[in-house]
């Protein structure tokens, strides 16, 4: 199958990350047993990879949902700012942030900052793609599903300038 205008390569095909999934699902399982972990999903990025995790979850959990967006490109004038917030209370929950891929840290930062200053008894971190050579800030994964390098990359519920969303696959796109 030829890949869409705009496509480079191929990065991780759709069973490659249904494996990593369920790879995951099988790890948090085990770690929330007797619990029930409220997945913080982060919108838009994470809405697929969120629904299959939360499909490959042997632990009852709940799902919510926030938007965030980060202005500002320094570590001390980045500020993040909630668009749409947790409609439920979080305080004494286990939270799971589950993250589309976490770059510089900055954003991620933030939200565990400000979600933790609402006493949840305790939070951690599942991201689909980890790019550690852009880290700028220090950020704790509790859940890696890959590494991947500095590339700009679209599929599997990340877009690449409102593209590329629906593809099953995760891609390396073609630089602008």
């Amino acid at each position: 199958m030829p890949l869409p205008e705009g496509i480079e390569s191929l990065l991780f095909t759709a069973r490659e990350i249904q494996a990593r999934v369920l790879e995951l699902g099988q790890q948090i399982s085990r770690d929330y047993a007797g619990k029930t972990p409220l997945l913080v999903g982060l919108l838009k990025g994470s809405f697929i990879f969120l629904s299959d995790l939360a499909r490959a979850l042997s632990v009852d959990a709940q799902v919510e949902f926030m938007v965030v967006s980060s202005y500002g490109n320094s570590q001390e004038n980045s500020e993040v700012r909630i668009l749409f917030d947790l409609p439920v209370p979080i305080q004494g929950r286990d939270l799971l942030i589950v993250e589309d891929m976490i770059d510089t840290g900055l954003t991620l930062a933030k939200v565990v900052e400000i979600l933790s200053a609402r006493n949840p008894r305790s939070v951690k971190v599942c991201t689909l793609l980890n790019k550690p050579s852009r880290r700028r800030v220090p950020v704790a994964i509790d859940y890696n599903g890959f590494d991947i390098p500095d590339v700009f990359v679209a599929g599997y519920g990340i877009d690449y300038a409102q593209k590329y969303r629906n593809l099953p696959y995760l891609a390396v796109t073609m630089k602008a």
